[in-house]
Formats: structure tokens, sequence, C-alpha cells
């Protein structure tokens, strides 16, 4: 849909005034019921009047010239509030560009605002947030999922062309599955995360999220690539493979989206004579152990600089229950008598859930299963931590892993979206980009 727009841009049949101004009347008019924005970019249509000017005027225009997206707010824009939906950051605005924010601009895209998100990133559901939670546009009594809530709901409602998250453990593609987008996390090192304000720098990755998998691409392929400012940056250099072979990975959940799942992907073998099998992990279970003492102890330390002198409030005066619960716990668990018995254990776990998948990607090119295990409750729904986390059981695995994993829609249950998820060996991004096509 991107590209069609931006040939429509160019050829002066759309200009790219109509389009930006289309999303702001959008978001006037069905945010309050939505709340996935949570501040537009009041120079947004002014911006987008210059591009229409450069266009006209016959001047070299950007790959994304006219297309709007909108920001998810712990990711850093300058001049914009980014507050990651926490009273501490209230009224914070960015003093610099994210390097994924400098590279959009560069191609002429246009911010169009920031969204509503768990606080901190820290929720599977869109609830914690301190502006208020964030609703499903698919089915408005539900939780959009999180954390990068307010970022599939914008593209859900057509409030962007595109939108941009941030996953630790599913953060893009659990909202992505429960709000019906597509949401692409990638390799870990594929993008630079300078400027993003992270959970947990051993696992978080800045994503798009759009309405098919080419948007995703073409966002993708402009984002990627090393970054003097973020030594994690690296250009991969996916393979390319002649004959394809599947695994539909064994997995505990919803009976009907494990089936759907599973008819969905022979469909496609099928269709594209594709060998496809069942095969079993033998540490998947210990994905959401190994993943929330990591979690917990890298964002108490990186919260260590919201203390208040620098940056808006004192977190731990001003923030909600789950964010508190994780400083809590990140701080015990770092103590010298537990480091031993929590932390390193999960980083031997993570090393061989790590090696698991090493052994999987020699048998199988891709691996297939659902996004969330289970459809996403009703708002305000009391249901146990326990339970909130284990949301992210099956999405965790491609963050431990440091792979890459796509959420596409598979259609619907209950008249709620489910999500088909693919992972691919480490760096194969673009490889699993174009598999993904033929499962839309």
């Amino acid at each position: 849909m991107i590209k069609q727009k931006i040939e429509q841009i160019r050829g002066g049949k759309l200009s790219a005034e109509d389009n930006i101004t289309y999303f702001i009347n959008k978001i006037k008019k069905d945010n309050p019921k939505i709340n996935s924005v949570l501040h537009v970019n009041p120079d947004a249509v002014k911006q987008a009047i210059e591009i229409d000017k450069k266009i006209k005027n016959g001047k070299k225009a950007g790959k994304l010239a006219g297309i709007g997206f909108i920001v998810k707010s712990n990711i850093n824009v300058k001049g914009l509030i980014i507050n990651c939906a926490s009273k501490t950051l209230e009224n914070y605005k960015g003093t610099y560009n994210a390097s994924v924010i400098d590279r959009l601009l560069k191609e002429d895209a246009i911010i169009i605002g920031m969204s509503n998100m768990d606080e901190f990133a820290c929720g599977s559901s869109g609830e914690t947030s301190a502006f208020g939670f964030c609703k499903n546009p698919r089915s408005i009594d539900r939780i959009p999922g999180g954390s990068s809530s307010g970022s599939a709901a914008s593209v859900a409602a057509d409030f962007c062309d595109f939108s941009l998250g941030s996953d630790t453990g599913g953060s893009i593609r659990n909202p992505a599955s429960h709000c019906g987008v597509v949401g692409y996390k990638p390799s870990y090192g594929a993008v630079s995360r300078y400027g993003l304000i992270d959970l947990a720098m051993s696992f978080d990755q800045i994503g798009p999220l759009a309405n098919d998998v080419q948007d995703c691409q073409i966002i993708f392929d402009i984002i990627k690539g090393k970054d003097e400012n973020d030594p994690a940056a690296i250009d991969y250099k996916s393979e390319k493979k002649d004959s394809i072979k599947i695994g539909i990975l064994e997995v505990k959940g919803d009976k009907k989206i494990i089936d759907k799942i599973k008819n969905k992907t022979e469909k496609v073998s099928k269709d594209n004579k594709y060998n496809y099998d069942k095969i079993s992990l033998n540490n998947v279970d210990l994905g959401i152990q190994t993943y929330y003492p990591i979690v917990y102890v890298e964002f108490f330390s990186g919260t260590r600089k919201f203390d208040g002198r620098k940056y808006g409030k004192k977190i731990e005066d001003s923030a909600g229950v789950e964010v508190l619960r994780r400083i809590v716990g990140g701080g015990k668990i770092s103590k010298a008598e537990f480091a031993g018995k929590y932390y390193r254990r999960a980083l031997t776990a993570k090393r061989i859930i790590e090696e698991e998948f090493n052994n999987a990607f020699k048998k199988v090119d891709i691996i297939i299963m659902p996004t969330v295990p289970k459809l996403p409750h009703k708002i305000g729904e009391k249901i146990s931590v326990e339970d909130m986390y284990n949301y992210d059981t099956l999405t965790v695995l491609a963050n431990i892993a440091q792979i890459p994993a796509i959420s596409i829609p598979c259609g619907e249950i209950e008249g709620l979206p489910v999500g088909l998820q693919i992972l691919a060996k480490k760096g194969n991004d673009d490889f699993l980009l174009d598999i993904s096509k033929k499962f839309e």
C-alpha cells in the first residue's frame, strides 16, 4: 500500500498535504475513543506542504515523500514529547532524533505524532499507560496488546501509513496480532537502537508495524544497517534458499488458534511446494522464566537515571504498579547474594535456548507458531500477573535467541484477529520477509 501511495504522490494524483491532513482529521475524530495517539506533530501539515513544493519544482524527493508515520513514545524525536506514557517524563521533549527517525526523515517521511504505550514498555496489554488505556480498533472492548499498543492500534485505526514500535519480548508482534496488522521484529543489531529508551538492552529492537509485509520491508530497508552511534548495529547478509523446509513448532495454547495456524501453514506449503513437518524444542517452556529475570535486572539498571535531577520526576515516586514491580524485582535480583541464583542462571538458560534455535535452523529454514497463544481479554478484566506475562510465552523466544520474527494476520476467531508468527535464522531478515509475503 505504501508503494502505491508513493507513486500517487509522485505522480500528482495525491498530495502529501492531503495524505497527512486525512490522518490528522481521522485522529481528531476517532482517537478520543481509541486513545492510541498521545501527541500530534503540530508541524506535520506544514512539512507535507514543503514536500509537495519539492515534488512540484522537480527537486529530488525522498523514497517516502509524503508518507505519514506514528512513533512509539519511547523513541526520541527532537521537539516532540517523549514521555514513555509515564508521569515520570510527562512533559519531557526530545533533544535529538533517534537514528531510525533521522533515516526516515531523510527520505521525506512525515511524523504524524507519538503513540500511547504501556508505561516504560512494561506491559503486554496497553493498560498500564499513565494517560489511559489504549483500545483495540478491531474490538473496542478488548485490549490491543502491548507494549507497542498505540503503534499497532494506530495502524489498525488508519491513523498513519505505518508506525514504529519497540520489541523486548513481543512488544511489536503481540499487539500486531491482537489488532490484525503486520508487526516485524528484526534480528538483534539489524536496526540501530540509538535514541530508544529501552526496557532491556539485551533484547530490545525497533521495528515497523504496517498493513502488509511489503510495507514493513520498505521501512526496514530504510532503517536497517550500521550506525556509528550504536556499536551493536551491524549489516546482515541474508541467505538465499532454493527449496524451503518449514517447521511447525508444537506449543501449548488455545486449540482453535493452534489449529488455525497449522491449517494456514499446510495450505501455503502445498500451494508453494514447501516441505513442512512438526518440530519440538526442549526448552520452549523456559522462555518466560529466562526472559523476566534478565528484563528486571536490566530495567532496574536503566532506570537509575530517572532520579528526578535531569529527567522529569523520580521514577519511584511517579510511576505505576507494573513499573515499580520490575524496579523492585530488579533491585532484589541484582543484590550480590542473589546474582548467581537468578540472573546468571537466566543467562545460562538464554544461551541454551539460543543454541537450540541454532540447531533447529540446521534442519528447517523457518519456524512457525502462533504469535499469542490466547485471545485478547476485555479491558479492565482482572487477570493474574502470571497470565499477563504468559501473553508473551511464544514471542520472547525470538528476543532470547536474537532472531528475526514477524506476526502476520491469520484470520479471526470469535471475531477477534489472530496472528501467525514466523521466525528465521539470525540475520536472515530479508529471506524471512520474502517468505512472509506468501502467508498473507
